[in-house]
């Protein structure tokens, strides 16, 4: 904690220090740049705590138990239950157990100052910080203010909800006890893995669906392959139906929901996994002209529009809203903040230039760690479709791969590679299968690189691996 005077001023000041902000604070610190960071609650943010590092840690023993149960020598050893204590101990380590002294150790390492506290934006260039003890400290940037405060999850106002203390993302990935029955409600990405968990923990699981199917954004086979596996270990999956009403008569009661169809479901508790909305309501937006509580619109530097000194990186821009692409965000946009400060006159914002983060548009990559798990970048056939491109899916049956027998018995999976056909490149690949996560890369460099169909023939693939899905997809779309 700086014990700096309550006015100070910066080259850049960043409000939010999860994985976005240190990694915008790090890039400005690695140019000179003296740099404050302002977090109202861990340093680290939300996927060190309540997203990806506890729900990843809580995943892995439920797919490593799965993947040794289709393996004869191993699966009679694993066919116990697992060990819930042992698990939810893992994930609290991966946690850090909700302490943020390494993470702020690390800010402080590179230089920059950590305020604590509520950060808003009072002006052009100007912020202050309302510390927990009331202290109000006030910052000035010389050149940017980059809010990267993420996003929290959305809680439909249905009537009872209120009262029914709901689940969202940070109550299932951080709870304690496994609840004997658990209702989702959406099939997203956050739904279908933490199913995953908890039913694999012992919880029976209800998954109620407004749309027709899991995992919406992805091929519709990604969606399918993944529901039908949760449906074998014992969810029931209900598509086509909404919740209406939620009520809880006690605070340590059962929970009932009641469904646009007139039935009822009954559990212990309820996740909402219904979406995202930006952390941008107690912001100060207002004394910029910008609303309270909307996602920021940016260009490809991440500078907000209409400003010369505004960026918004991360899940507040609504670009993206994945750990890994807001990191990469931070990256071009730290460099373009740099590059401004340096009088850079003609920055890099071409398609793939050093300050554009054209992969936002192009090359989104994202693995759904579930059992079997889906990975996928870019655009989907019907994305590519819309989007005007001349294209065709190119399918392959990942189990008729020598690496994947050999990976387990009785192995499903699907792969799809959708070509631009009058450039030849590659503009999305979808994987669906055990072990298909270390695949994405691959794909990710493939589709950003925009490597031509002719060259990708000389990427030879090791035998027997998972990865010679490539040459099957190539052989595929060759000899149609």
């Amino acid at each position: 904690m700086t014990d700096a005077s309550l006015n100070t001023e910066y080259d850049v000041v960043v409000i939010g220090a999860g994985p976005v902000g240190e990694n915008v604070a790090d890039r400005a610190r690695a140019a000179g740049l003296s740099t404050a960071v302002v977090e109202a609650e861990l340093i680290g943010g939300e996927c060190s705590y309540w997203a990806c590092m506890p729900s990843k840690a809580l995943l892995r023993p439920v797919v490593a138990r799965a993947d040794a149960r289709r393996l004869p020598g191993l699966s009679d050893a694993v066919q116990g239950p697992l060990d819930t204590k042992a698990v939810l101990a893992r994930r609290d380590a991966f946690a850090s157990n909700w302490k943020d002294d390494g993470q702020a150790a690390w800010v402080e390492g590179i230089g920059a100052d950590i305020y604590r506290g509520q950060g808003r934006i009072t002006g052009v260039r100007t912020a202050s910080v309302t510390a927990p003890d009331g202290t109000e400290h006030r910052l000035t940037a010389r050149h940017a203010i980059a809010v990267c405060t993420g996003s929290r999850a959305v809680v439909p106002n249905l009537p009872g909800v209120e009262g029914a203390h709901p689940w969202t993302s940070r109550e299932a990935t951080s709870a304690k006890e496994v609840p004997g029955r658990l209702v989702i409600v959406g099939g997203g990405v956050v739904g279908v893995e933490m199913a995953t968990v908890w039913q694999a923990l012992g919880a029976r699981v209800t998954m109620l669906i407004r749309g027709k199917g899991l995992l919406p954004k992805m091929e519709p086979f990604a969606g399918e392959l993944v529901a039908e596996a949760l449906a074998e270990g014992g969810a029931d999956i209900r598509t086509g139906v909404s919740a209406t009403s939620v009520r809880r008569t006690a605070p340590d009661g059962p929970v009932t929901v009641e469904l646009d169809n007139g039935e009822r479901v009954e559990a212990d508790e309820i996740l909402f996994a219904t979406g995202r909305a930006p952390r941008t309501d107690d912001l100060g937006l207002e004394t910029v002209g910008l609303t309270p509580g909307s996602w920021l619109t940016v260009d490809d530097s991440c500078r907000v529009d209409g400003t010369t000194w505004l960026y918004a990186i991360g899940d507040v821009n609504h670009r993206a809203l994945l750990t890994h692409q807001g990191k990469y965000q931070a990256r071009i946009a730290g460099a373009a903040i740099a590059a401004r400060a340096a009088g850079v006159p003609l920055l890099e914002t071409e398609r793939w230039g050093a300050h554009a983060a054209t992969a936002d548009h192009a090359a989104v990559p994202q693995v759904v760690f579930t059992d079997p798990e889906a990975g996928a970048v870019g655009l989907t056939l019907a994305e590519a479709e819309e989007a005007g491109h001349r294209v065709r899916a190119v399918d392959y049956d990942l189990a008729a791969v020598a690496g994947s027998g050999l990976y387990a018995d009785g192995y499903r999976g699907r792969a799809r590679m959708v070509v631009d056909l009058d450039r030849e490149i590659l503009l999305g690949v979808t994987f669906v299968g055990p072990g298909i996560g270390e695949l994405v890369h691959s794909a990710t460099v493939a589709v950003a690189g925009e490597v031509p169909i002719d060259r990708l023939w000389h990427a030879v693939p090791a035998y027997p691996t998972i990865s010679e899905i490539w040459l099957r997809l190539l052989e595929t779309y060759r000899d149609a």
